[in-house]
């Protein structure tokens, strides 16, 4: 293995886990660290397997992209709980919760105009020792004191679209 690319070891794990022909396959960064011409490779080898084996995928991801890409459905988590999910061609046109927004907006749009491309400021909550309410309080720009005292549940704002932030909805 230590001869192989990092390309050729993605798709060496790939023939493996299509090799007892599953239902389903979990993805978990399946394009990190690959430069952006095999990450081309692997999505469309990635795209072709699913519809040629119907395969069902779960996709791990922190790149954006790949997930709008690949993803029919998308759940966007903060501090390992779910705070967005739906249609991903729908979260990713119109998302609702703070995080979603700050994530998208912290990835630079190549299509759009020449700007600076703000991070998320602060840090995340401790998962040891989570805080009470909403875990982005801390980090949220339309926070209200309900955030602070109790987490929201998620509810639906689109026809499959659902948001767990009462402040943006």
């Amino acid at each position: 293995p230590h001869q192989l690319s990092g390309g050729q070891r993605q798709r060496a794990m790939i023939a493996m886990a299509l090799a007892c022909r599953p239902e389903l396959v979990i993805a978990d960064e399946p394009v990190t660290a690959l430069d952006v011409m095999i990450q081309a490779q692997i999505m469309e080898l990635i795209r072709d397997l699913s519809k040629q084996y119907e395969l069902s995928m779960i996709m791990i991801s922190h790149d954006l992209s790949v997930l709008a890409e690949l993803c029919d459905q998308i759940a966007i988590m903060y501090a390992g709980k779910v705070v967005e999910y739906g249609d991903a061609k729908e979260v990713f046109r119109n998302p609702k919760h703070p995080y979603t927004v700050r994530l998208m907006n912290s990835f630079p749009n190549i299509y759009g105009e020449r700007t600076f491309v703000h991070g998320i400021p602060g840090y995340p909550p401790s998962l040891l020792h989570p805080p009470k309410g909403c875990s982005f309080y801390d980090r949220c720009t339309v926070k209200n004191e309900k955030c602070m005292e109790s987490e929201m549940d998620i509810v639906k704002v689109g026809e499959n679209h659902y948001c767990a932030c009462d402040s943006r909805i």
